[in-house]
């Protein structure tokens, strides 16, 4: 299920450029020109992806302890079902339902250290701003993480979200560069299609954790007591 981050990541990245675009589009010259204004383009999506991956690292460490306690496949189905909530609430008072979690609070802060990080108008700073815009809240990124968090590993899971970050790296680094490349009428209809696409992936999750037997989409997957049991009927009796 990890190549489902790249997937969502590409698809994704047209929300990111309605999103976060004014951001890449406004960073600073910098100083110098040719490769450093580059490189600063290239740091500032690298941030983000950084911030992406220890985001998914965290999610991984919640999911792990959930599947230590032997909730595997309710994260899957759990997962799901949060992604498709990601994507209804929206449309019944998202904002006010952010508010109440205090993430408007998180945003005002972010901006404020963003601010700081434009005014030094250096290279480095570049990496800075990418990783404070990876924190920014974001119902997009929320919901790559939904799935993340039912990868099996914290590696994995770190490795969902790197990808994913791949995956809006193509087209925000070209928005970087330059912002005139995407028309107005293509990123609105890739934003129409996230909801859909964020569907189709909760689905799968649902389907993953509901143990069907079927292989890749639904894997049928052994607990560790009937592990356990099988090796002890399967041990070999030892010889007198």
């Amino acid at each position: 299920m990890v190549w489902a981050g790249f997937l969502f990541g590409i698809l994704g990245s047209f929300h990111c450029v309605g999103m976060c675009g004014p951001i890449a589009m406004a960073l600073p010259i910098g100083r110098g020109a040719g490769w450093q204004f580059v490189a600063g383009r290239l740091l500032y999506n690298g941030g983000r992806i950084l911030t992406y991956s220890l985001l998914g690292g965290l999610a991984g460490l919640f999911g792990k302890s959930l599947q230590l306690a032997g909730f595997q496949q309710t994260i899957s189905i759990v997962s799901g079902l949060l992604i498709l909530a990601l994507v209804v609430l929206p449309h019944f008072g998202g904002n006010k339902f952010t508010s109440f979690l205090g993430f408007d609070k998180v945003l005002q802060k972010v901006q404020s250290l963003m601010a700081k990080q434009f005014q030094k108008n250096s290279t480095a700073s570049m990496g800075i701003i990418g990783m404070l815009n990876g924190i920014l809240p974001c119902g997009f990124v929320y919901i790559a993480l939904a799935g993340a968090v039912s990868v099996p590993s914290v590696g994995g899971s770190m490795l969902y979200m790197a990808l994913f970050g791949l995956g809006t790296f193509p087209l925000m680094f070209i928005l970087s560069l330059s912002g005139k490349l995407v028309k107005p009428n293509l990123r609105s209809f890739f934003k129409k299609a996230i909801p859909y696409a964020a569907t189709f992936m909760a689905v799968l999750f649902i389907l993953r954790g509901l143990n069907l037997g079927i292989p890749y989409l639904s894997p049928q997957v052994i607990k560790t007591a009937e592990k356990t049991e099988m090796a002890c009927c399967h041990k070999p009796v030892a010889k007198r």
